[in-house]
């Protein structure tokens, strides 16, 4: 296309006393929460590390500190080392639950099979919950194979990365970012010596959206008000009627070749990363637009840098890069790429339910022995 041109939480606590939670498809606001009473609950008390700051919801985890007999333990050590010592040395022995967030990472490295037994091993923790959507810095297999559940926070970004995403789609196809820039060093876009070539709009063009999960669907919604000839996409597997609503189900090759706009909305793992390669690349239309508002690693930002240089990637719109957080400039720095540094949920509403969310995971397990949101890899494994 572009080669022409080149809620309440007192509300969910009080909801999950004494209850076990049951939840759709689509986990998330309190509303969507049915809960039946249990006669006891499954722990009388929990020792809960918290691993990265609680900013927006602090009041709610001490409201769940009084009301549930749960202790929490704060922790920031200074690298993934110190908190290998510290666990073997028994400071976390009494703790049966973990929290974590993103940035955690910075401070114990990737949960990973080797930390998960350190885990499993020095402490008698039994679940942990992640706070975020996607959780690609937990090898949940590895935790559930201990015996550790693993939970994240879904639903609730929906939203926020979708309103992201259309975001990006506009900016790079009609080469916004460039615009401003441009701007900036004085000098006005629509003048011959600015250098900023035409954009495209995106009605009439095929747009295929390459993961339909949650996000993926709230993507599909806000692109219908800028009539794009037609919506497809590709999924693991193919969504019911209703969920699919108006987009269109084909296989990876057929998006891959027919969508003149691609949305990246697939979670990292070993199958996906860098799906979004030389190969995959070559299959798609001279100046197609891709999106990505996924993780940096589904695509391979070696093969993605010449493929924008050539012009045969007419444009990339990006949120999420490979080596977070230390980007490649090579590619955020390419004229007809608009960039984002992660900013997906960074919304002050996003970011105070999903740490109240987190509470709802720690309080369903103490009541009823179970998280409220299983990450699927462990699903009916406890």
């Amino acid at each position: 296309m572009f080669a022409q041109t080149k809620t309440s939480i007192g509300r969910a606590l009080s909801a999950l006393k004494a209850a076990k939670v049951t939840t759709g498809t689509a986990v998330g606001r309190v509303s969507r929460i049915q809960t039946r009473k249990m006669s006891t609950p499954a722990y009388k008390s929990l020792t809960v590390l918290r691993l990265g700051p609680t900013v927006y919801a602090e009041d709610t985890w001490q409201e769940m500190s009084k009301k549930y007999n749960v202790k929490i333990v704060e922790c920031k050590p200074k690298n993934r080392e110190e908190f290998i010592t510290d666990l073997r040395a028994g400071k976390y022995a009494d703790v049966d639950y973990i929290t974590r967030t993103f940035f955690s990472a910075r401070w114990t490295g990737l949960f990973d099979k080797e930390l998960a037994k350190e885990i499993k091993e020095h402490t008698k923790v039994k679940a942990v919950s992640h706070n975020g959507a996607g959780y690609d810095q937990v090898d949940a297999v590895a935790f559930g194979d201990l015996g550790i559940q693993v939970s994240n926070v879904p639903g609730l970004v929906d939203n926020a990365t979708a309103d992201t995403h259309i975001y990006l789609l506009l900016g790079a196809m009609r080469v916004f970012q460039l615009g401003t820039e441009r701007m900036k060093l004085g000098l006005w876009p629509k003048e011959l010596n600015s250098k900023v070539p035409m954009g495209h709009d995106p009605e009439g063009k095929v747009i295929g959206i390459f993961g339909m999960g949650g996000i993926g669907r709230a993507i599909r919604d806000r692109l219908a008000p800028f009539h794009p000839k037609e919506i497809i996409y590709h999924n693991r597997h193919q969504l019911s009627p209703e969920l699919e609503g108006a987009a269109k189900y084909v296989s990876f090759d057929d998006l891959l070749a027919r969508s003149d706009v691609i949305c990246v909305s697939i979670p990292l793992n070993t199958h996906t990363k860098h799906i979004i390669n030389k190969d995959t690349i070559s299959k798609m239309k001279d100046g197609v637009v891709i999106i990505n508002t996924a993780r940096g690693a589904v695509i391979d930002e070696a093969d993605m840098i010449p493929a924008l240089k050539s012009g045969k990637v007419g444009a990339l719109g990006s949120d999420v890069w490979e080596n977070e957080p230390n980007a490649n400039p090579e590619i955020y720095n390419l004229p007809n790429v608009t960039a984002l540094p992660h900013l997906g949920t960074h919304t002050v509403e996003t970011a105070k339910e999903m740490e109240e969310y987190v509470v709802k995971n720690i309080v369903t397990f103490k009541e009823t022995g179970k998280v409220l949101a299983m990450v699927p890899e462990l699903k009916g494994k406890f």
